[in-house]
């Protein structure tokens, strides 16, 4: 069972801003490990409490919630929260 991928304008914008190779690593993450398994993130505390983060990265994250009920993940940042 795979989830279908949304992305928030945040996230769509993070992307923009990542170079090519960075954007393909993206894709491959999403594809072969968050869409197949979303709850293999790491479960973030807090305020980011019900997300989940996978490194892109050294400095820079992927930040997600699932939705079981319609089998989508929202992405919430695809980029750096360091100097933020």
């Amino acid at each position: 069972m795979r989830y279908r991928i949304r992305f928030t304008k945040r996230a769509a914008k993070d992307v923009k801003t990542l170079t090519g190779k960075l954007q393909t690593k993206l894709k491959e993450i999403l594809r072969n490990r968050i869409a197949r398994a979303p709850y293999g993130g790491k479960p973030l505390v807090g305020e980011l409490k019900g997300y989940y983060s996978v490194y892109l990265t050294f400095k820079d994250r992927i930040v997600y919630t699932a939705h079981n009920d319609e089998l989508v993940v929202v992405i919430i940042r695809a980029s750096t929260h360091y100097g933020e």
